[in-house]
């Protein structure tokens, strides 16, 4: 098949979070299949090896026409094409220090309608891929292709038959803004209701109306999004529940304790040596005693609502008076911050917190805690657990989405599961879950180097997960 995804973000050129690592990863794993896939997204700079086309589009929005060029760089078997505007060369993918963008619509947009020309004007390896391809949008800054897809090109005799997947990676963003922009799109009022939500224009909605096929990131989740957790569009998302599919993501090969080039020493499930060296390193990077006989927590996360942080809070005080130490490393909401930069003060000899985010930090708390924390309220899929079980990093997390379909609760008698789940959302719950951990930790060390194997040998690469997207392309066929 020619495969086309689009997307906002496209790791390792521009990533805000799992969009870019999902978006740069699953291209490659289709390839490996032996699919042609060209993979679209914005130059928000000059990005190395990636040459200009030479191919211009003029496109009309908001009362103008626009030109956009296209950059291509092939890479992991992949085209990827990024789409050159003015509009997408800023300091931030979103927005800045003073806030979103105000002009995000037009700037994505602008992408979506850039990438569906993309396959008529721009020649991969000297052939155009023409109109025999599948779209695979993703989130709200792309849930506009399958309206642009009917309004603009089908109705002109083009993509006739041509389907389009919208991805959800995060249904609590919506893209919505101001019925009155609507016009700006350039496409006929009679598309209006596809998306009108409560009078606004949004276009996620717009994607989940008219989209061949949809999907999100675990089979969990798309039921939950049926449910209670689509944040308005539960009803849009029943009524196409026959059309949703919930596929989980998988990891790349940069989370692999053996190979990790940001770790001073490798290890991998035969020999878990390296780990308590890498355990003891950690300590000493963030000043901590080091005491291989402590169970070390770590936390990478984004700090917000979402994320279950307040548990984390919640937690904390009971967390640190026992015989453990802990690593908080994240930035977000001003509240939660200030409880991490308080970790090391209260506990000096237990607590480390550290404000922002560091990618090589990150990967040395995944190798070198005994266990990962990992509240959410909601999570579509979570790719945290998904690391820290490829690095013995046992997790203990919250029975929703991704994080339940993928972290099943230790079972002493059988000697199955690969961390604790806790279901009700509370602090108490948490705290529950956390103490069975720290049980087993003291008391149970051959349990715990199974829990330990078995999250390393869990098949977590992307293989399975492009097998299912080629069956859920096909099936898009079928409407």
């Amino acid at each position: 098949m020619n495969i086309v995804q689009v997307s906002a973000e496209l790791a390792p050129w521009s990533k805000t979070g799992g969009l870019g690592d999902v978006c740069g990863a699953l291209p490659q794993a289709l390839a490996q299949r032996g699919h042609r896939v060209l993979a679209i997204a914005p130059r928000y700079k000059d990005y190395a090896n990636a040459w200009d086309t030479g191919v211009r589009a003029r496109i009309h929005l908001f009362g103008h026409t626009h030109e956009v060029g296209y950059f291509h760089l092939e890479q992991g078997g992949v085209h990827h094409l990024f789409v050159d505007h003015p509009s997408f060369r800023r300091p931030g993918i979103y927005g800045d220090d003073r806030g979103v963008y105000g002009d995000n619509l037009f700037r994505f947009a602008l992408l979506t309608r850039a990438a569906l020309e993309a396959p008529l004007r721009v020649p991969l390896n000297g052939e155009l891929l023409g109109e025999d391809v599948v779209f695979h949008a993703n989130d709200w800054h792309t849930g506009l292709l399958p309206l642009f897809l009917e309004a603009v090109y089908r109705s002109a005799g083009r993509y006739t038959r041509t389907p389009a997947v919208l991805a959800i990676h995060n249904a609590g963003h919506h893209g919505t803004f101001d019925a009155h922009e609507f016009a700006g799109l350039d496409v006929s009022t009679r598309w209006w209701p596809a998306a009108d939500m409560a009078g606004r224009l949004s276009c996620l909605k717009a994607g989940l109306v008219l989209a061949s096929k949809l999907v999100t990131v675990s089979p969990t989740y798309a039921r939950q999004l049926c449910q209670d957790q689509a944040f308005g569009l539960e009803g849009l998302f029943a009524h196409r529940a026959r059309d949703l599919w919930g596929i989980l993501n998988g990891i790349g090969e940069e989370w692999n304790p053996a190979t990790d080039k940001h770790l001073e020493h490798p290890f991998s499930a035969d020999d878990l040596g390296g780990k308590a060296l890498q355990k003891a390193a950690l300590q000493r990077e963030l000043g901590l005693p080091v005491r291989p006989e402590v169970p070390l927590f770590g936390v990478v996360a984004r700090l917000d609502h979402q994320k279950g942080i307040d548990l984390l809070m919640g937690a904390a005080p009971w967390l640190l008076h026992q015989d453990v130490q802990l690593v908080v490393l994240g930035s977000g909401g001003a509240a939660y911050e200030d409880f991490v930069r308080r970790l090391a003060r209260e506990a000096p000899h237990r607590a480390r917190g550290i404000v922002g985010f560091s990618e090589p930090l990150a990967h040395r708390i995944e190798a070198g805690a005994d266990l990962f924390l990992m509240p959410s309220r909601f999570e579509p899929c979570g790719l945290n657990q998904l690391y820290s079980m490829r690095y013995g990093t046992v997790p203990i997390v919250h029975a929703t989405g991704g994080l339940a379909d993928t972290v099943p609760t230790w079972d002493p008698s059988s000697g199955e599961g690969t961390g604790w789940a806790f279901r009700e959302f509370t602090a108490e719950a948490f705290v529950q879950a956390i103490g069975w951990a720290l049980h087993t930790w003291w008391n149970h060390r051959d349990a715990w180097a199974k829990l330990q194997q078995n999250g390393m040998r869990r098949d977590s690469g992307w293989s399975r997960a492009a097998e299912l997207y080629e069956r859920l392309y096909i099936a898009s066929y079928g409407g």
